[in-house]
């Protein structure tokens, strides 16, 4: 293993702490340091936590101050290695063909190639940021697969051969823990688990994300948010539920809706399922913020 204790200027989980925060990310000393940690190793960083914590945002963020391209590779249920590395461009090909007549034509040439993320970021001459997005939603497989291509950062080409990173990709994994990983790729990564940030954390999330956003609407907004994802729900806010609902309450209210009618009116951004609205909506007056600066 090769340790790099400085990457892109950085060389403390202090430095990427500041840099996230002035990237717009709002990351603890926990956060900062597992993603430091994992770019010293040269490791995956995998980051579980509920939907809407902030996983995809931060794999965003950390690849705008490492200055890489971030290629997101979206995992669905059935996804498969073509999905994820190549595939043909038949109907290309086949036109090439009819075109061509009599005559030869390399039907493996790079244009009938359809690069999708895992050959982009080994493609990629300077170093990409690659995010397995929800590899939950995949199957144990695709997970195995996945593996694989992380030993070696390299893919077979039956037609052309075989195609090796260039500079080897900064590997961010997500996961909503929908299901168990493989303990394997748990191993292989430097793993974190991001939590709901604490109510001062996020008020600052808001002020930071939602520029109109009084300090008073912030912290009632978060306080009420809090309150929600206390209850049973299917779908408890995340963080930019959070950031959407000061903004359009704050909206509403510079529109002549007063306080706290604003935030009755606007609560389809924080809450966007009908059984969950249903549950709450005996209760939901005293959960709704109240009057805000």
């Amino acid at each position: 293993m090769v340790v790099r204790p400085t990457i892109a200027g950085i060389s403390d989980p202090s430095g990427l702490k500041k840099a996230l925060v002035d990237a717009q990310y709002l990351a603890d000393d926990a956060l900062s340091t597992a993603a430091y940690l994992s770019l010293a190793l040269g490791k995956p960083l995998l980051l579980e936590g509920a939907p809407g914590v902030g996983k995809t945002e931060a794999a965003k963020a950390l690849g705008g101050v490492l200055g890489r391209r971030v290629v997101r590779l979206q995992c669905f249920e059935g996804i498969d290695s073509a999905a994820a590395l190549y595939e043909w461009n038949y109907p290309r090909q086949m036109l090439a063909i009819r075109q061509a007549g009599d005559g030869y034509i390399n039907l493996y040439a790079e244009e009938y190639l359809l690069a999708r993320p895992l050959l982009e970021v080994l493609r990629d001459p300077a170093g990409s940021l690659l995010l397995i997005d929800e590899i939950d939603r995949a199957d144990h497989e695709f997970e195995a697969f996945l593996l694989e291509f992380l030993s070696d950062f390299s893919i077979s080409i039956p037609e052309t051969g075989t195609v090796r990173a260039v500079q080897a990709p900064v590997v961010v994994l997500t996961s909503n823990r929908t299901r168990d990983l493989h303990e394997a790729l748990r191993r292989r990564c430097v793993y974190h688990w991001i939590d709901y940030p604490d109510a001062a954390l996020e008020s600052s999330i808001v002020m930071a994300r939602a520029s109109t956003v009084a300090e008073a609407t912030a912290r009632a907004v978060v306080a009420s948010v809090g309150h929600l994802r206390m209850e049973p729900l299917a779908k408890p806010p995340g963080v930019a539920e959070t950031v959407e609902w000061a903004e359009a309450a704050t909206l509403l209210n510079a529109q002549g809706v007063r306080w706290p009618e604003a935030f009755r009116r606007s609560i389809g951004v924080a809450l966007k399922d009908h059984d969950d609205l249903t549950y709450l909506a005996d209760r939901l007056t005293a959960i709704l913020p109240g009057e805000a600066a």
